[in-house]
């Protein structure tokens, strides 16, 4: 189970994840959280290095939005999309990106629009965002994952008010001191 604190500095919710399913739980709170806001848009960076759990996140938020079936890494194919039914929901992983212009190549700008003609909103989960830096849309919430021990941290902070009632509705699901 997830222990949570929050950053004095910051305000970040901080979660100690000890175990995958720990990630899993952090998975579900993140797809109850987005179904609660229900963002026209919204952009989650996803920091961390090789192995920190970033997929691993994905794959546990997808099944809460209603997806069923595989979850592929997107480092080969570099987008993997989504349609669910309230989110298109688009997971890039930019690691292999040499320069942020390939990004124009993805068509991420079209596709982040505002919602489409049946009202779903639209969903970015960005892994390695940093190399797509100048051409990769701004979070409205940051999600930095670390190796902690024998688990993980993540670390949670909103960028814009979508973000940053995701981030709210998260730190519900977290009880401090639990």
């Amino acid at each position: 189970m997830a222990e949570s604190l929050t950053d004095p500095l910051s305000g970040d919710l901080v979660l100690q994840l000890p175990d995958p399913a720990a990630t899993a739980q952090l998975g579900a709170a993140l797809a109850a959280a987005l179904l609660a806001v229900a963002p026209a848009v919204l952009i989650v960076h996803l920091h961390g290095d090789l192995g920190a759990g970033k997929t691993a996140l994905v794959r546990s938020i997808l099944p809460g939005l209603d997806h069923q079936g595989r979850v592929p890494s997107p480092t080969y194919t570099l987008v993997e999309p989504y349609q669910l039914p309230r989110f298109r929901v688009l997971h890039v992983d930019l690691y292999r990106l040499r320069d942020p212009a390939e990004l124009d190549d993805l068509g991420l700008g079209d596709e982040l629009g505002s919602p489409d003609a049946a009202g779903r909103g639209r969903l970015l989960f960005a892994e390695w965002p940093q190399r797509g830096e100048g051409r990769l849309p701004p979070p409205d919430l940051v999600v930095t994952l670390s190796v902690s021990g024998d688990g993980r941290k993540a670390q949670l902070a909103g960028r814009t008010p979508a973000g940053m009632a995701v981030a709210r509705e998260v730190r519900r699901a977290f009880p401090a001191g639990f």
